[in-house]
């Protein structure tokens, strides 16, 4: 195929798009308007109607010009975009930087048939957007985008231009590792992560909570009187109930808003035995297609928060280079720690990791838990003496608080010496974590970079140490906390054979 000639090849955006972005604008610039309006009024006594069909032409107009503006294309060895009226931007990435190319259709694009076009080079948390695109010709630009980045890596082009016709004709069907059971409805509720919108929700209300006329002081008190006219065990049982059903309700339909149909698939190589694609697709009114490129995929981590615990749920993230700033991707929603755990060995083609039992790490590190884990009864209980001692306060207060942060904190280290652990496989290290919610991280060997050992003055004392492997994976370390000295060294040699022998031999 020779070289395009600098006007040949460009595509522009569908025009469709026209009716999207328009709204965005409008969406963009309606607070700014309405007050601009208000202000206006309140200056002049009357409502400046000619603002309304200025405002609607504006975003016509502004909404119009990426349109106008924007075009892309592919070649041999780049995909390059053209965008911008004043400010030009030409922005060029080579196929081989290409890591992952995202689809995402709103309900606006579903209803016009677009979708947005996200491509991501590994650079930073940078991404080349076009939105928007017709939805067959974005899945056909992913699928070529991404046979094209495995034909410029080839060692033989010629070989390697067949081959990639196979890829576009579909001669390689993908295979789905897991799809929605909605059977997992029953764990959202056990999910915190809906807590977010619950806060938002609370404050917002408390921003505009005073001009609504049933929540003036009036109202509160002979609301507040009526309440307690009722016996005090009624009156908790009932918001109880209620909170739950609310919760619930918020939950589960949280759950199925963002992870409805969803589909963790895996694409093969172009070569048998080459490593492929893994696409994540879900969502109701907002779908998005996520690719993660497997050849990147370090390790995984496993996460069972404490209520998901109880009733057996777990989440899944991989941990990967080149995916933008976290390099941590949640794969799974809060499913059966079963299917997780199964999901989690295909991605690491072992099972070994996510199932073997962990290398306790001894009295010594227990005991730096509950020593940790106390340092916060002590700063509360003193805070409570102060208060009392100020105030003039029964002394049944700091006994009170000393007594509810002694046992917290001992609860907490018991889980999170439970938790702390480490093993290693043939070719993975393990770490196990946490306290309140449980993770482990399973981490590929040639993926470690180098160590780092750390010891403070309580470690040294108690001849433990923080063994850090560092990696350009997830957060570009695996954390194995309170080993013993010795075998934390030992465990890093035995990983990187010969990178901590003079330290062992110093040892010696």
């Amino acid at each position: 195929m020779t070289q395009p000639t600098p006007d040949e090849g460009w595509q522009r955006l569908d025009a469709r798009m026209l009716l999207v972005h328009p709204v965005k604008v409008l969406r963009q610039f309606l607070v700014p308007a309405v007050i601009g309006i208000v202000g206006v009024r309140s200056s002049s006594g009357d409502w400046p109607l000619w603002m309304l069909p200025v405002a609607g032409v504006g975003a016509v107009l502004i909404g119009s010009l990426p349109w106008l503006t924007t075009r892309f294309r592919i070649t041999d060895t780049q995909f390059q975009l053209h965008s911008g009226l004043v400010n030009k931007t030409q922005l060029t990435a080579p196929l081989d930087r290409i890591r992952s190319v995202d689809l995402e259709s709103s309900l606006l694009h579903r209803l016009l048939g677009l979708a947005k076009v996200e491509i991501g080079t590994g650079v930073d948390d940078t991404r080349i957007n076009l939105d928007a695109l017709a939805a067959p010709q974005s899945q056909e630009l992913r699928r070529v985008l991404l046979a094209r980045r495995s034909a410029a890596l080839a060692e033989d082009p010629a070989d390697d231009a067949v081959r990639l016709q196979d890829v576009l004709a579909d001669g390689h069907p993908e295979t789905v590792l897991v799809r929605i059971d909605w059977a997992w409805l029953r764990f959202a509720p056990f999910s915190l992560s809906r807590l977010a919108v619950v806060a938002g929700a609370v404050g917002v209300l408390s921003q505009f909570g005073d001009s609504l006329p049933f929540l003036d002081q009036d109202s509160l008190e002979s609301g507040w009187n009526w309440v307690v006219g009722f016996a005090i065990w009624l009156v908790v049982l009932v918001a109880l109930v209620a909170g739950a059903l609310a919760w619930t309700a918020i939950s589960v339909a949280g759950y199925a808003l963002q992870w409805w149909d969803f589909v963790l698939a895996r694409e093969p190589g172009r070569r048998p035995g080459q490593l492929g694609n893994l696409r994540l697709t879900a969502g109701l009114f907002t779908t998005r297609s996520t690719t993660v490129e497997e050849a990147r995929i370090r390790g995984v981590e496993l996460d069972e928060p404490v209520l998901l615990r109880v009733v057996g749920g777990a989440e899944l993230s991989t941990l990967a280079t080149g995916v933008g700033e976290s390099g941590v991707t949640k794969v799974l929603p809060p499913c059966p720690v079963e299917v997780a755990t199964g999901v989690g060995g295909a991605l690491l083609e072992d099972d070994a990791p996510l199932r073997l039992p962990l290398v306790p790490h001894g009295p010594a590190a227990r005991r730096r838990c509950h020593v940790r884990e106390q340092w916060g009864t002590l700063v509360f209980t003193a805070a409570a003496i102060a208060a009392t001692a100020v105030l003039d306060l029964g002394w049944w207060l700091p006994v009170l608080v000393f007594a509810l942060c002694a046992v917290t904190g001992a609860l907490t280290a018991e889980a999170e010496y439970a938790h702390l652990g480490h093993a290693m496989t043939r070719g993975h290290l393990v770490a196990g974590s946490g306290s309140w919610t449980r993770t482990r991280t399973a981490l590929e060997i040639e993926g470690v970079i180098g160590w780092v050992v750390q010891q403070n003055l309580f470690q040294r004392r108690a001849g433990l140490a923080t063994l850090v492997a560092t990696t350009a994976a997830g957060a570009e370390k695996v954390v194995v906390r309170d080993v013993p000295e010795r075998l934390g060294v030992a465990l890093a040699n035995a990983a990187t054979p010969g990178l901590l022998s003079p330290f062992l031999d110093q040892d010696r």
